[in-house]
């Protein structure tokens, strides 16, 4: 069965708390939004502010639970925000139930001898770097629920590479050693599942950067892959752990 046709309950993520990066747009924008439309109260977190702020004007005006907004911009943030990140939430909020990590950057589609060293290590910081450190400091507050579930986006040239996608292949390839070995790590003694997630061809502006020659109208919507998302942050995917998922297959 193909996980987007996972019928998801209204309530499904009742009371659960969710943290979700890169919300302001794409992919991370409709997942906050059908989170909160199941239930959940999302901590949006990104870069830009005014995007963060319409999309919880959106929660507010579907009349879902009040959402957080977290400023951050993970290109210059350092351990230090990440642990300033994590007492404020534990402090607002006690637990994570959920922590969507979709922020990302392409970075140059280029052949690895004439990339710019500096453009690869941005997106190693934004891409593999910064989901790292918030695992790492959020790892607390996601073993302090009951039924926690940490969701890494992948990529197919993640899972196998592909002459000219440089660092950002080489950066999903490290998300899914990343979600193994975070995986290996909690499952004998937390309630967290963690799995990794390729969302595939969808209408983006990601995608539309990567490939511009191609036809968007023939991808699907973000909130078409909803359904993958909602059943692996929801408690429908218990049991789930350490999978490298498709969510179009």
């Amino acid at each position: 069965m193909s996980l987007l046709d996972y019928h998801a309950p209204e309530q499904l993520l009742d009371g659960r708390i969710i943290l979700v990066t890169g919300a302001g747009d794409g992919i991370g924008k409709a997942a906050a939004l059908s989170f909160a439309g199941h239930g959940a109260t999302v901590i949006l977190v990104g870069k830009t502010s005014a995007k963060l702020e319409a999309v919880y004007d959106q929660i507010m005006a579907a009349g879902g639970p009040q959402p957080a907004i977290y400023p951050i911009h993970f290109g210059g943030a350092v351990a230090r925000d990440y642990q300033n990140m994590a007492q404020k939430l534990d402090e607002e909020f006690g637990r994570l139930d959920g922590l969507l990590h979709n922020a990302g950057i392409l970075g140059p589609h280029s052949p690895v001898e004439s990339t710019d060293p500096d453009k690869w290590q941005e997106v190693m910081q934004i891409n593999l770097n910064a989901p790292f450190l918030l695992s790492k400091y959020l790892l607390p507050l996601l073993s302090a629920s009951s039924d926690a579930s940490v969701i890494f986006t992948s990529s197919a040239v993640g899972r196998h590479g592909r002459a000219y996608w440089g660092a950002y292949a080489v950066s999903k390839f490290g998300i899914e050693g990343l979600m193994q070995v975070l995986a290996d790590e909690v499952e004998a003694t937390t309630n967290i599942r963690v799995n990794s997630l390729n969302p595939g061809a969808t209408d983006t502006a990601m995608r539309r950067q990567a490939y511009p020659a191609e036809d968007p109208s023939g991808n699907p919507q973000a909130a078409q892959l909803m359904p993958a998302y909602l059943y692996l942050m929801g408690p429908d995917s218990r049991g789930v752990h350490a999978q490298a998922l498709d969510a179009q297959t």
